[in-house]
């Protein structure tokens, strides 16, 4: 009787990171950029074998990190057995063909280990689509002929999506497929904007943050639903909405995909119909990991990013997550450093009282007092009252209805307008 044969396990990818440093950038804050690229790694599945830090004022044009310091790479790759370089920074198409050419594996840049994980994360046909958009922008001119055999056969890390294709697709075939998609988001964005506009009279909050600061678990803990919160980056893609119910209003809080520093413009640019979201929200919730070592930094990419998508929202909430993994003297720096700023720890629900106050009395500052005294005939006007603002007092008199509370003054004036359209019927 034959043996049956054993499956073969899965060997992770073994990966080198490489980054630079010099005037601009000092040596630990490169290694915290490239412990980062580490952690992107094994997002996408790869084992990070070595870390190679180099002093340079700038990366060659040629190869990167030089011709000599290349072929040490070469030999590193064979000690290690490495299947994949990552560089921290995007390379140039001739910089990617002459480092391959030397070492013989695929090599990627940070932009391209990136969209490699929104590849393998994507599950909408929103995201599918801005992925795919944001690979084939990214691909376009870097289209490189050295690892053909790596294409289909083995797949692998930088070989999802349209990356399985790529050795096959010319550049016109690649700006056909571009428009095709490009006009699918532009379909996909009029539905989600149709979608929004059934929500308008309802308080809008974003969760934004640096990639695993901890969003999804803080709407968990909020909301009491079930969204995926996973200690890896880049866990959502999707916007998530959900109710949220405080004490005196009722909110939709959305959360949204992680920023990260050095984003690819092509995924800001896919994904802007996802970040409607934090665009059309009437309060920012910026949610900042407190055990970060840069949460400067991690904040300033936030900033920018939103400077980026042309969106300056006054109303913003600065709450410092995972309170519980920090030390106090570390919470009184950042009260110092970061005035007004909120405390939580998600995960274990501390602070979260403290929030949702914070959340009431920002959008309570919107609202202003209605007291209208209006014939009962008038119904869509006071139903107009009871969904778009918050009754307090309502009573009957005969034929009219005196009803009192509080409204945004966005809704006010839209109560406004349709109480003269009602009045103009009546007259006519």
């Amino acid at each position: 009787m034959l043996e049956k044969s054993k499956k073969p396990s899965l060997r992770k990818e073994r990966a080198i990171l490489i980054g630079l440093f010099g005037p601009d950038i000092p040596k630990w804050l490169a290694a915290e950029y490239l412990n980062e690229l580490m952690l992107l790694a094994d997002t996408a599945g790869a084992e990070t074998v070595e870390q190679l830090l180099q002093n340079r004022p700038h990366p060659d044009p040629a190869t990167y990190i030089g011709k000599g310091k290349l072929n040490g790479l070469k030999q590193l790759v064979s000690e290690r057995e490495a299947d994949l370089i990552l560089f921290d920074d995007d390379l140039t198409a001739t910089q990617i063909r002459n480092i391959e050419k030397v070492t013989k594996i695929k090599v990627l840049d940070r932009s391209g280990i990136i969209l490699d994980i929104f590849a393998s994360r994507a599950k909408t046909a929103a995201a599918k689509t801005q992925v795919e958009l944001a690979q084939l922008q990214y691909l376009l001119p870097r289209l490189t002929r050295f690892w053909t055999h790596l294409s289909r056969q083995k797949g692998g890390i930088g070989t999802k999506g349209p990356g399985e294709t790529q050795i096959e697709t010319d550049r016109r075939l690649i700006g056909k497929r571009i428009a095709t998609l490009k006009e699918k988001l532009e379909k996909l964005d009029r539905q989600r904007t149709t979608q929004r506009k059934g929500r308008e009279s309802i308080t809008r909050v974003a969760l934004i943050g640096y990639t695993n600061a901890g969003k999804s678990t803080l709407m968990n803990a909020l909301t009491q639903t079930n969204v995926l919160a996973e200690n890896r980056l880049f866990a959502t893609l999707d916007s998530t909405v959900r109710r949220l119910d405080l004490e005196n209003h009722e909110v939709l809080l959305s959360d949204t995909v992680g920023f990260i520093r050095k984003l690819p413009h092509g995924l800001i640019e896919s994904f802007k119909s996802t970040l409607d979201e934090v665009r059309d929200a009437d309060v920012l919730l910026h949610v900042v990991d407190s055990t970060s070592n840069l949460i400067e930094d991690a904040i300033e990419v936030v900033e920018e990013t939103l400077r980026d998508l042309g969106i300056e929202k006054p109303r913003t909430i600065l709450a410092f997550n995972k309170l519980d993994a920090i030390d106090p003297e570390k919470v009184v720096q950042l009260k110092g450093d970061f005035p007004g700023s909120l405390f939580i720890s998600a995960h274990r629900g501390i602070g979260l009282a403290a929030l949702q106050e914070k959340l009431e009395e920002i959008i309570q500052e919107e609202y202003v007092e209605f007291n209208y005294y209006l014939p009962i005939s008038q119904y869509r006007a006071v139903a107009y009252l009871h969904q778009a603002g918050v009754v307090d007092k309502e009573h009957y008199d005969g034929e009219f209805v005196q009803i009192k509370g509080s409204i945004t003054k966005e809704e006010r004036d839209r109560f406004e307008s349709l109480l003269s359209e009602l009045n103009e019927q009546l007259s006519v």
